[in-house]
């Protein structure tokens, strides 16, 4: 090969790696302003990130989702080191960083502050296996995590712990975090989360419930496994 064609291949390369950044960029901004518009989590509340490189890309601290950029997103390294001339990172960027590496098998976190994970976990309740679609969490319920002090280390740790066997958790007194293999599942299932959350909050309200018997759930988790295109996979 000559070094001609190498240095071009190289520069190909280099374009191709930028354009998927740019694209990552684009579904980072998307995806906060599909959560702040749904109703998922209002204002500015919440914040997004994806897997890139060796660390992440996520929304930067106290920005309007609507007046984000792509430039205006964050690159933070598996350090949690913010190289070059950025935007501040969410401030919430040590429990992103905590979740990715608890979880490498998954690529994208959604943090959301939506109306009936808040109630919860302001009461202090997980949410118990009341209804076979908790399953989609990939377990037997949803847990809380204890509290600790918003952008803490202490609270990254604690989600690293609640999401080492779940895609999902709720934070006492703070909200909810899903995790996905892309950032439409994060998102997705962050909206799960919130309409079972809502489900048991108003089942709690009728009086005392019931629950389904760990062994229908450990059913219904191995169902999951072929739901739906899986079956076709």
């Amino acid at each position: 090969m000559t070094k001609a064609k190498s240095n071009g291949d190289k520069a190909k390369a280099a374009k191709s790696r930028e354009r998927g950044e740019g694209r990552l960029r684009e579904q980072v901004i998307a995806t906060a302003l599909d959560m702040s518009r749904s109703g998922l989590s209002p204002n500015r509340s919440g914040n997004v990130s994806a897997r890139f490189a060796d660390g992440m890309l996520i929304t930067p601290t106290g920005m309007a989702y609507e007046d984000i950029g792509p430039k205006d997103i964050v690159f933070v390294a598996a350090d949690g080191s913010v190289p070059g001339k950025q935007k501040k990172p969410s401030s919430e960027w040590h429990f992103h960083l905590a979740a990715y590496q608890a979880r490498p098998d998954m690529n994208a976190v959604v943090h959301t502050h939506s109306l009936h994970a808040v109630v919860l976990a302001c009461a202090g309740r997980p949410i118990p296996p009341f209804h076979y679609m908790v399953a989609v969490a990939g377990g037997s319920d949803i847990p809380l995590v204890p509290y600790a002090t918003f952008g803490s280390p202490e609270l990254a740790s604690y989600v690293a712990r609640g999401l080492a066997h779940r895609n999902a958790c709720l934070m006492a007194h703070h909200g909810a975090i899903a995790i996905g293999n892309t950032l439409p599942h994060a998102l997705e299932l962050a909206h799960e989360v919130e309409v079972l959350a809502e489900q048991y909050y108003k089942v709690l309200t009728i009086g005392p419930q019931q629950q389904l018997l760990e062994s229908e759930m450990e059913i219904v988790l191995e169902k999951f496994k072929t739901y739906g295109q899986k079956a076709q996979e």
